[in-house]
């Protein structure tokens, strides 16, 4: 239930097809992204779908994100791609939690603890300078003392830095560096990963065998693909007036009518994650373009109407006439950002073979 008009729709047909699309293309075990609430679609319904698809392990950036899954009674494999503060190691083993090994540092610090049976993938960094070990000496010095120390090794990992580049030239670097250590280590690892969502659609290689996949589950390539978009957003026209030529819209008097004019007011602003950058770009009302006038405010915004159009009709946001990709550009960004910057003041609706299946809002669902 929501009482704002004003709301994400999550296609989970979609998800589902992505996933099935790119698990069929690469034939590797599929470790599914869903960090940042499942990329702003809501991380634990995003879960128990991908788990109908046959996904066996799940991806998140802190132990947060997993505990609150685990919370969801989501059972599979979860594995933690950024740093854990290694005082929680306990709490992972708990909850069977899979982290990340950052560097010696941490590995250090972690043996310290109670840390029997904690599992682990390796991070090497070969060119992003974010996470992990730089070098063999730091992987082989990781891997003995976790083996002394009882931790379950379970796989390695990189990360690409420009697989959205058609040049591969980074990619082929990398993947070479990462290649040539892991031979080194000659350790049998259940999986070793590199492969992003763009890598996936457009870097093949035998040597891994799994991928990791977050936002191409949700439709978005930097390269052309047969993907299908699942989030769409929209709001609804709360309020009409006609202002006449030479009147103001909103904070700082930034847009002045031309003439004689409609304004729709709308109930979705900055706080949603709306921005005000969005000025100046179009929705759709009634299969019309409407140009967003005035700054976006807190709560609201205005768009600019050709026609008098009814209260409650449905403004398109994000959608079938205005892809995640088109907003992005405009803006000047990436979809990724578009999508998590998306607060939880906005209802989810997921819709399967064109039925609504459930409907979440989070702030509601805090307080009862």
């Amino acid at each position: 239930m929501f009482y704002r008009d004003s709301w994400i729709e999550i296609n989970i047909d979609n998800l589902k097809a992505n996933v099935l699309s790119l698990k069929n293309t690469t034939k590797k075990e599929f470790i599914a992204v869903i960090k940042a609430n499942g990329y702003g679609n809501g991380d634990a319904i995003i879960a128990k779908s991908l788990i109908e698809c046959g996904v066996n392990i799940l991806a998140v950036s802190s132990l947060d994100e997993a505990l609150a899954l685990r919370k969801a009674k989501i059972d599979v494999d979860i594995l933690i791609l950024g740093y854990v503060n290694p005082q929680y190691i306990e709490l992972c083993i708990e909850n069977n939690i899979i982290v990340t090994l950052i560097s010696t540092t941490w590995l250090d610090k972690v043996v310290m603890q109670k840390c029997k049976g904690l599992k682990v993938h390796i991070k090497i960094d070969t060119g992003m300078n974010r996470l992990g070990l730089k070098n063999l000496q730091q992987a082989r010095y990781c891997l003995d003392k976790m083996i002394v120390n009882n931790i379950d090794v379970q796989g390695i990992y990189t990360h690409l830095a420009s697989s959205d580049n058609i040049d591969r030239i980074m990619c082929d670097k990398q993947f070479s560096q990462f290649r040539n250590l892991v031979d080194a280590l000659d350790y049998e690892f259940n999986l070793i990963h590199m492969a992003n969502s763009d890598a996936a659609i457009n870097y093949n290689e035998n040597y891994t065998n799994a991928i990791r996949c977050g936002i191409a589950m949700f439709g978005i390539s930097s390269y052309e693909t047969d993907l299908l978009p699942v989030m769409s957003l929209y709001s609804k026209v709360v309020h009409i007036k006609q202002i006449k030529q030479g009147e103001t819209v909103g904070y700082g008097e930034t847009y002045c009518s031309k003439a004689n004019e409609y304004v729709a007011t709308i109930p979705i602003g900055y706080a949603d994650g709306w921005i005000r950058k969005h000025q100046g770009r179009n929705v759709i009302v009634n299969n019309k373009q409407c140009e967003i006038i005035g700054r976006v405010c807190m709560d609201q915004m205005m768009i600019k109407l050709d026609e008098m159009v009814e209260v409650g009709s449905i403004v398109e946001l994000i959608g079938p006439n205005i892809s995640l990709k088109l907003v992005a550009d405009q803006l000047d960004t990436i979809p990724y950002e578009v999508m998590t910057l998306l607060s939880d003041r906005l209802a989810k609706v997921y819709k399967e073979n064109k039925e609504i299946i459930m409907v979440t809002n989070p702030r509601l669902e805090r307080l009862f």
